[in-house]
């Protein structure tokens, strides 16, 4: 039967031709009707099942059911049904155009696909039948086309949708990956951008619970120049290992797990199920993880989960040791702020073979363009020893800690000639007891307690003045871990009252106080605004009360950016208070600063600046967190301003490097001076050689032994 497949006249035609058309037309009618025979049937069945058992699920559900499943859990289920559907038509159209035209089947079903590609061509039909067939093979190519048209449609909105809304998976590596938001992100961004800038810029990838585009437009009206970094922003969960996987956390060079606002205990708890995320990726983490902690009672379990790949920053430990150390040692905060932040000078970590042999105090002197503050002692398996004696001699893999610009702008140079000399007098700076006020009750203020308690000398006081009832207050310094029978330098003094209302502040000894620390109140901490707010109105009213008290000095007259306050002014007396006691506010907000910064009333702290710029730290020299935990730590060495009479002899003509060496005689490492009438420190001064003549008012900035 193989002239089936030729054209033949009407008159030859034979009967087991046409029947075998016939044929071809019933299988397409019968298959195209059979859909609806058997939904028919199923829709009866289960009706019929359903009157008899109430509970039974009906047939045509089941499959309504097994459909969606189908179309749901397998990506290309819809082009397959779509190419079967296609398929489907043409050959069903092919078969009834076969059994109505004298045409081969062949090219029936070239005809049938033209049809379904172009309704058009169905113009050319000739006859009833042929014309029924192509109109209805028509219609299906449309519907066909109007289907895939919506596959296409969806498919490509869906991917623009994903590009929009961070979904897209990121391909880098090298780079600096940030997990979650809070208001320290801006500074952090900064942070690492100006670190990055000395290698051309790098990438910074941010992935948080945020939409994409939300996220882009906050980092948009930061308004700071990225020099050349590019930040990328993503949304997911760092919870969820698919989601870590798209911004390629396998191939970051540093990890920072920010703290959520809000309750401490929660933001460190999903601090800890993101470290375990972290440590679950199957294909392992090539750099370190930087935790940000709010609570410090929660950093052991951290550190047990994470092991060696951690390196932990305890947000509101590191700000209350900053605010005591900047309490006892006034100007310290701007010191801080320069060291930790990438746009001055800067700790940088690195060995130097040519030094091997050398005895530390020729270290010393041996970098025009950095200051050495320490050795990384490979033989103690990278030990982290901070002002070591004199005599230690570098050994091999030893690395040298530097205070530099940045970490390609330093080498070692010959030994320069320098006078060593001897100091004026050899002394110890006597402790007196000191009197201090604590405004607000912080969360951990307990822990302030035993380190205040540690730095002042015996005899002591510390008034604490808070709206915490004063019977409540023991049993909460209990609770939190405060031994009172370990007190052995400070005494306790409570007042209750209200820091924002004048005349509960009215009833303290404001005068007489030689540090006052405004700390966030735990009440209002979580909302940045309210508790800087907060710091701000009891500063104010502090410092006026204070200038009320105090004789006034009727030749002061005192400047600032942007104008003078002569004498007599509202800001000129507290200024002159601020003369008499120091102040430190614990600021959360940037935005606050300026307000600070211009009345210059108060020697601020400013919080989340800080805690960024150790975290940026951090994330780019995992090794600075121990040099860092030891400045912060009650034991060990810190950071302290020298009087110049320390060093120098009247009329004495000397450069730095021979102060450094007269220093060391005290074991102390000096790292920069403030000139008198300076408004900032000089850290790492680049004229190290050049012998000038110091006024006895000038101050040194030194690394020593805490006393």
């Amino acid at each position: 039967m193989s002239d089936i497949d030729f054209l033949y006249q009407d008159d030859n035609i034979t009967m087991p031709n046409r029947s075998l058309k016939n044929f071809s037309l019933l299988i397409s009618l019968s298959v195209l009707y059979a859909p609806l025979v058997i939904l028919k049937y199923i829709d009866l069945v289960s009706k019929i099942r359903s009157s008899r058992d109430s509970e039974e699920v009906p047939i045509n559900k089941r499959f309504a059911y097994r459909v969606d499943i189908f179309l749901s859990l397998h990506p290309y289920a819809k082009p397959l049904v779509l190419l079967v559907a296609t398929l489907l038509l043409i050959a069903l159209g092919g078969l009834a155009l076969y059994g109505v035209t004298d045409d081969s089947l062949t090219d029936c079903l070239w005809l049938s696909w033209t049809f379904v590609a172009d309704s058009g061509n169905h113009a050319n039909a000739v006859g009833f039948g042929p014309k029924l067939v192509s109109v209805s093979i028509s219609i299906g190519g449309m519907l066909v086309f109007a289907m895939m048209l919506g596959l296409v449609t969806d498919s490509i909105s869906e991917k623009f949708d994903s590009l929009r809304k961070g979904r897209s998976e990121v391909i880098e590596q090298s780079h600096t990956l940030i997990l979650g938001w809070s208001d320290k992100l801006g500074s952090l961004l900064n942070q690492i951008a100006i670190a990055n800038e000395s290698l051309g810029g790098g990438t910074i990838v941010v992935m948080a619970e945020r939409d994409k585009e939300e996220m882009e437009a906050d980092i948009a009206k930061m308004e700071f120049d990225l020099k050349g970094t590019a930040v990328i922003c993503r949304s997911g969960s760092p919870l969820i290992l698919a989601d870590l996987k798209k911004v390629s956390v396998s191939k970051a060079r540093a990890i920072v797990v920010l703290a959520e606002e809000g309750n401490a205990d929660q933001s460190d708890a999903r601090a800890l199920r993101t470290v375990l995320s972290l440590t679950g990726v199957k294909e392992g983490l090539r750099g370190h993880i930087v935790v940000e902690l709010s609570d410090l009672d929660n950093e052991v379990l951290v550190k047990l989960v994470g092991g060696d790949l951690v390196e932990t920053v305890v947000a509101h430990d590191v700000i209350g040791r900053l605010m005591i150390q900047c309490a006892r040692q006034p100007g310290l905060a701007q010191i801080w702020e320069d060291i930790l932040g990438f746009e001055n000078c800067e700790f940088y970590i690195k060995r130097w073979p040519k030094l091997d042999g050398m005895r530390f105090e020729d270290v010393l002197i041996s970098f025009p363009d950095a200051i050495p503050c320490g050795i990384k002692v490979a033989s103690h398996g990278g030990k982290i020893i901070l002002n070591p004696d004199d005599c230690y001699v570098l050994q091999e893999g030893d690395e040298v800690i530097v205070i530099a610009e940045d970490d390609d702008t330093y080498a070692p140079a010959p030994l320069p000639k320098v006078r060593r000399g001897y100091l004026p007098k050899d002394f110890v700076v006597p402790k007196s007891p000191e009197r201090i006020l604590f405004c607000g009750w912080r969360r951990d203020i307990e822990d302030m307690i035993m380190v205040l308690d540690a730095f002042l000398a015996p005899g002591s006081e510390l008034w604490m003045f808070n709206e915490v009832p004063e019977v409540d207050r023991e049993r909460k310094l209990i609770d939190g871990g405060l031994d009172f029978s370990r007190l052995d330098n400070i005494t306790l003094v409570h007042r209750e009252g209200n820091a924002v209302i004048r005349r509960h502040l009215e009833s303290l000894p404001l005068e007489s106080f030689d540090s006052i620390l405004i700390l966030a109140d735990e009440s209002v901490e979580d909302s940045a605004i309210q508790a800087d707010s907060r710091s701000l109105a009891t500063l104010l009213l502090i410092r006026d009360i204070q200038a009320k008290r105090l004789p006034y000095r009727e030749a002061m007259v005192s400047h600032v950016p942007g104008g003078a306050f002569s004498e007599g002014s509202w800001i000129g007396e507290m200024q002159q208070a601020s003369d008499k006691s120091v102040i430190i506010s614990e600021i959360l907000d940037p935005r606050t600063k300026n307000l600070l910064s211009m009345s210059k009333i108060s020697d601020y702290v400013l919080s989340n600046e800080l805690v960024s710029m150790a975290l940026a730290m951090v994330a780019e020299d995992r090794q600075i967190n121990d040099v860092l935990e030891e400045l912060f730590a009650e034991q060990g060495n810190e950071m302290q301003i020298r009087p110049s009479d320390l060093y120098l002899r009247d009329e004495e003509e000397l450069n730095f490097f021979e102060i450094v060496l007269r220093a060391r005689q005290r074991k102390e490492i000096v790292i920069g001076y403030r000139l008198e009438g300076a408004e900032r420190a000089i850290i790492n001064p680049t004229d190290k050689v050049s012998r000038r003549r110091w006024s006895p008012k000038d101050v040194f900035v030194v690394i020593s032994e805490k006393e």
